[in-house]
């Protein structure tokens, strides 16, 4: 990593409020280049409170876009922060109206040209493909970093039409930073009737999200998958093959215009790909987008439009791990998608009708969601999940096999009962017999005619049913197997069904596809030659994390109770602990996340999320600790959850709420 202390240009930075429409006002940091001259405005506008969330980020790449000659602005979104208002639904419509009304601001400036580029990673990246589906004249440029163009699947709250563990973990976390404060130091006194008219507004997002368990208006109106056309700004779709999300950078670059998108797919994490968070190798992406930037916000010709419409890394054959530091593999690109080097490659499976049944533990060794380039992120050897599974395998002769897209797998399936989910893995077994997750897939039987549906399995009967897998670039070697598992469970990924009862698998009348790629003259031709520069950022914010006497707690352990048949796993998303920032705020936070099941009783799956965040000004005598706990369980007709906020000023206890719901389960 070079850290970068010298610029083009000097460089000052100042707090703002923006105006709304309706009185409330969103606290913003702007950083901007000495000089007389108006330049392009880049918003990054999130829910992640610039002020304790996000700041040593964003102090490494505002004031570096600032340097290079824009004015890089970061935006508390409604609600959250520092900004004014009430939180809402991470999918709702106000947030896309406060953010059409950021850009007109910014636009307006006497120091901005007019126009203005977006940029956010998650939820930053989601939002910033919606507002460039909202379509405001200012917003010229956007880069889309691990975002989704779906809010239901796709890393979503579902997964391949069932209801995902992360639904509630992810509904969990949001809860925690709604009911967190504002900060005195930069909103004054009225910072406490600030923080309790939020808590009063509070309602786990987890009762919404369970109450769309199909693809429904409320998933469609807020996914940009329903508005491609819609979209005028030039869109930098970036991903990597170990974030949920990469399936949309493969969506923009099939169904964008050619003339205004490009994608850009690597080994990483659900970070951005300069950060050097594992697996690598990073790579100087500031740059890269200061060249997008340049191409579409000044008119310079930065040659960005001549590069292949997708480049992608593709991975060679490597040993299963929970981190790797990098992998290897090599760059590859394609100048259209679908593209014109790959064809689909059918591998039928054999060996007659074969009862796949498997233990409801089975998905343990899934490794998290969404990896974020923590010790034990993702998943180890898959043989243990192998051998729950029914698999099927096919040697790789004479020359790698080389994939680049979503494989598609058709099942021909017998169910007994009426519902059910299957999920199909793609693994690389070694010479040894270890065997690395590549990629993999689900379906909940019941949207097997269309996700916006919930249908019955007429018990005793057969059908085909198709689905894809998550997009990977991978070359199996030769002399390696390519291993396709099939499994009827995969907690806690997949929520189980009350019934589920496994199924029939009629191997000689199902199939697996995979993209093949054949061998091209790519941009960089030798197995891990660069083609990229050094990562560059601004300097560090210089936050201090003290060592702690105990030593950190595993990232991810998993208990078993041998006379109960039960199975915990328990995770600590991270980063956690104390931090200690340059203003004199203390940060303290601990999060656990905890999944149970027993093996031969899928209503016995439980989830439950503890939160503790503790904001701490020493000097001013501030001093604020939320505690939330969310619980998820289910019996055969219904979710149950349980959530509870408790929130203290000092050593007062402010506000103490609990819910409790049931929600019918409908297609979960």
């Amino acid at each position: 990593m070079h850290i970068r202390t010298e610029f083009p240009y000097e460089t000052v930075r100042e707090d703002v409020r923006v105006p709304l429409a309706d009185g409330t006002s969103l606290y913003a940091r702007v950083w901007r280049p000495v000089t007389e001259e108006p330049v392009p405005a880049l918003l990054e506008y999130l829910p992640h409170r610039l002020g304790d969330g996000t700041g040593p980020r964003d102090r490494q790449r505002h004031p570096w876009y600032a340097g290079h000659g824009y004015a890089s602005v970061r935006v508390d979104v409604r609600g959250h922060g520092n900004s004014g208002g009430l939180p809402g639904d991470a999918y709702g419509d106000a947030g896309v109206a406060d953010g059409v009304a950021v850009i007109h601001w910014l636009a307006q400036r006497e120091w901005c040209s007019g126009r203005v580029g977006m940029f956010g990673i998650s939820w930053g990246g989601a939002v910033s493909l919606r507002l460039a589906a909202a379509a405001p004249d200012a917003l010229r440029a956007v880069v889309a970093v691990c975002s989704t163009d779906d809010g239901y699947d796709n890393g979503g709250p579902y997964w391949g039409g069932s209801v995902s563990s992360d639904l509630h973990a992810r509904a969990a976390g949001l809860l925690a930073a709604a009911a967190e404060p504002p900060d005195p130091e930069i909103v004054g006194d009225g910072w406490k009737a600030m923080w309790l008219d939020r808590l009063e507004s509070l309602d786990p997002l987890v009762h919404t999200w369970l109450a769309h368990q199909t693809r429904d208006a409320y998933w469609s109106h807020g996914s940009v998958r329903e508005e491609y056309g819609a979209i005028r700004a030039a869109v930098l779709a970036v991903g990597g093959w170990h974030d949920p999300y990469r399936d949309t950078v493969l969506r923009l670059v099939e169904h964008l215009d050619p003339s205004r998108v490009r994608g850009l797919i690597g080994p990483w994490p659900h970070q951005y790909p300069d950060r050097g968070r594992p697996p690598g190798p990073s790579i100087g992406f500031l740059q890269e987008t200061l060249r997008w930037w340049d191409q579409h916000l000044k008119e310079k010709e930065t040659g960005v439009m001549s590069e292949p419409l997708l480049r992608s890394w593709i991975s060679g054959s490597h040993p299963p791990a929970t981190r790797y530091e990098t992998l290897p593999g090599r760059w590859a690109g394609d100048a259209s998608w679908p593209s014109a080097n790959i064809t689909a490659v059918t591998y039928a499976l054999r060996g007659g009708e074969r009862i796949v049944r498997s233990p409801q533990q089975t998905g343990l060794d899934a490794g998290r969601i969404s990896p974020c380039g923590n010790d034990a992120d993702l998943p180890p050897d898959q043989r243990d999940e192998d051998a729950k599974s029914v698999a099927f395998e096919f040697p790789v002769e004479g020359a790698p096999v080389e994939i680049l897209g979503r494989p598609r797998v058709r099942l021909r399936l017998t169910l007994a009962v009426p519902r059910g989910q299957v999920v199909a893995r793609l693994c690389d077994v070694a010479p040894d017999g270890s065997s690395t997750l590549v990629t993999r897939g689900a379906l909940n039987l019941a949207g097997r005619h269309g996700r916006d549906r919930a249908e019955d399995w007429p018990p005793g009967t057969t059908e085909d049913v198709t689905f894809e897998l998550g997009g990977i670039g991978h070359a199996f070697a030769p002399g390696h197997r390519i291993r396709l598992a099939v499994s009827s469970s995969y907690w806690p990924w997949v929520w189980p069904q009350a019934d589920s009862a496994g199924f029939t698998l009629d191997a000689d009348g199902s199939l697996v596809e995979l993209p093949v790629r054949r061998p091209t003259e790519d941009p960089a031709p030798v197995f891990g030659e660069p083609v990229f520069g050094e990562p560059e950022q601004a300097e560090p914010l210089g936050e201090a994390v003290p060592a702690t006497l105990d030593g950190d707690p595993p990232e991810r352990r998993i208990v078993r109770d041998l006379a109960r048949g039960e199975w915990r796993l328990e995770a600590d998303p991270r980063p956690g602990g104390t931090r200690f920032r340059p203003d004199g705020l203390e940060i303290t936070e601990d999060a656990l996340d905890t999944f149970t099941i027993q093996q031969d009783d899928p209503l016995s799956a439980r989830a439950r999320s503890d939160r503790t965040v503790r904001l701490h000004r020493p000097e001013a005598a501030w001093r604020t600790e939320v505690t939330t706990r969310s619980e998820t369980g289910a019996d055969a007709t219904h979710f149950v959850t349980w959530d509870e906020v408790v929130c203290r000023d000092g050593d007062e206890i402010v506000f103490h709420r609990t819910w409790e719901k049931r929600v019918p389960r409908t297609a979960g």
